[in-house]
């Protein structure tokens, strides 16, 4: 991996807070496959070949499908993803794109129809999460490799 300054070097600090963040995540009580398909989903709408790369790689690992990983773009049209899985990735697309998608009322419930309020606010805080190194990943120009 080619990055563009060493932001783990630069700044300890804050790279030890997300990483902090990412075992709390982990923690949290929300399913790991359903973890690794949400990280998969804002990394492919946030355009983050890299982040992709390591959480499909992940999934692969903990057994998920080929078929599920190259569905999750078209999560909707497919029926080998559970109810509770559609709905997390909805609200995935839906806080990753909130500028233009914001979080109605409707999809809140649906979410709770699922999830529990703190399995919700778990759930936002994974996507912001992933969002967040994303960002992070792209702005460093780290890139997808084979290794």
């Amino acid at each position: 991996m080619e990055k563009r300054v060493d932001y783990y070097s630069l700044a300890p600090e804050a790279i030890k807070i997300m990483m902090e963040m990412e075992k709390y995540t982990k923690t949290s009580g929300i399913d790991r496959t359903l973890r690794e398909l949400v990280k998969i989903r804002a990394s492919q709408l946030n355009g983050c070949a890299y982040c992709i790369n390591m959480h499909t790689t992940e999934a692969r690992k903990m057994g998920e499908t080929e078929q599920r990983l190259y569905c999750i773009s078209a999560w909707n049209d497919c029926t080998f993803y559970t109810d509770s899985e559609k709905v997390a990735l909805e609200l995935t697309e839906h806080v990753t794109l909130i500028p233009n998608k914001g979080v109605p009322e409707a999809l809140y419930d649906r979410i709770r129809n699922h999830f529990s309020e703190k399995e919700y606010v778990n759930l936002v805080i994974l996507i912001n999460q992933i969002n967040s190194w994303n960002r992070i990943s792209i702005a460093m120009g780290n890139k997808a490799t084979t290794e």
